[in-house]
């Protein structure tokens, strides 16, 4: 395994690339290879893996290569520099939060500062108590507390030692969407008084764009798409990240034209003789992988014309589900559609089961997809 890094200290507060291999039980061949470069600025997080966050963190030591926090190198192999992780000043948070449960919350969230001096621990951990709001249940023991109060205990661990860096690794996952949405604002909140990078690895939407300045797509060892949230997830290359981002639909095509002159393709939809128009790509050979965000598809009760849209598909509801505030509508138009839309919109269409609608959908909303 190796590990090979390009240091930007002057603008980043985090800068690491990272190539590991592991191998696998026959100790020859690589049952997993990790490739990846990125910089992280103050105040910004992203996605990774856990192999990643080790490295940063130290937990995991690389075969060669530098990683950099801020302008201290944390690992350079030329330059035999290994620093302990008690000396990297990271902030790291599991998803299993691994709380003493033998101890208070302020215990546990006074344990990495027991060098300091009593009033400054009790400064830095009232301080953030009050800005994650456990003040009231300092005193308790972990298996006294709901499991949003232990999340916010692990997070006021991890930040009250004042870290350069702060690596998160799913923590979020087994909340419950309210307490995961007060959490993400807290610590969105504190991230904006105190700018430091943050490293969160997840696959939670919601997390994404409420941390994420910048998101890293990692797959298999690779990053596939590094950017904003909106243009990394709204406009997808790659069907994983799709699925990721949660279109709804992704058939397999054929192309059976090009219009270069117009700038897109028609193609087959699957074994069907149902035809969506796409944007051209210059993707090698005739069969593609086309996705279509549920929410990006009209529906009219009667066949339209006048339109932009390229794309009219006659269908048939083939089932109604009421989720939330969303009506999700099952339409069969040579494959089957997904369609989200108002429940306002339902009743007004007046929508049923076996009802024949039409697909409104438009050229760019079809995004064709690289397979990786």
């Amino acid at each position: 395994m190796a590990v090979s890094a390009a240091v930007n200290s002057e603008k980043a507060a985090l800068t690491c690339a990272l190539r590991k291999r592991f191998l696998a039980a026959d100790g020859v061949e690589p049952a997993f290879s990790l490739d990846v470069q990125f910089t992280v600025p103050n105040g910004a997080s992203g996605a990774g893996k856990s192999t990643i966050l080790n490295c940063i963190a130290g937990l995991q030591n690389p075969d060669a290569g530098v990683v950099s926090i801020g302008d201290t190198v944390v690992f350079d192999s030329q330059g035999h520099i290994n620093l302990p992780t008690r000396d990297r000043h990271v902030g790291y948070l599991f998803q299993t939060l691994a709380l003493f449960p033998h101890m208070s919350g302020r215990q546990n969230i006074e344990y990495g500062i027991t060098a300091l001096q009593s009033h400054e621990r009790e400064n830095r951990t009232q301080e953030v108590a009050d800005s994650f709001g456990i003040a009231h249940i300092l005193a308790r023991r972990p298996s006294a507390m709901s499991g949003g109060e232990r999340q916010r205990v692990a997070l006021a661990r991890a930040l009250v030692t004042r870290p350069r860096v702060l690596l998160l690794d799913e923590p979020l996952t087994a909340l419950d969407a309210t307490t995961r949405s007060r959490i993400l604002d807290d610590l969105r909140r504190w991230n904006a008084d105190h700018a430091v990078p943050v490293l969160c690895v997840t696959h939670e939407m919601e997390e994404v764009y409420a941390l994420g300045g910048r998101v890293l797509v990692i797959e298999n060892g690779r990053i596939l798409a590094d950017g904003a949230p909106q243009d990394v997830l709204s406009r997808p290359q790659y069907e994983s990240i799709a699925q990721l981002a949660g279109f709804e639909n992704i058939f397999d095509c054929h192309v059976i034209g090009s219009h270069e002159e117009q700038g897109t393709m028609t193609c087959r939809i699957g074994s069907s003789e149902a035809t969506l128009e796409v944007p051209l790509t210059r993707l090698s050979g005739g069969r593609l992988r086309v996705g279509v965000r549920a929410g990006d598809i009209l529906l009219a009760a009667e066949k339209p014309s006048g339109l932009s849209a390229r794309n009219i598909l006659r269908g048939i509801i083939m089932s109604l589900t009421k989720q939330n505030v969303t009506v999700i509508a099952e339409v069969q138009a040579g494959e089957r559609f997904i369609v989200n839309l108002t429940p306002g919109a339902s009743e007004g269409l007046a929508l049923e089961r076996g009802k024949q609608v039409w697909l409104v959908i438009k050229t760019y909303s079809c995004h064709v997809l690289q397979q990786t």
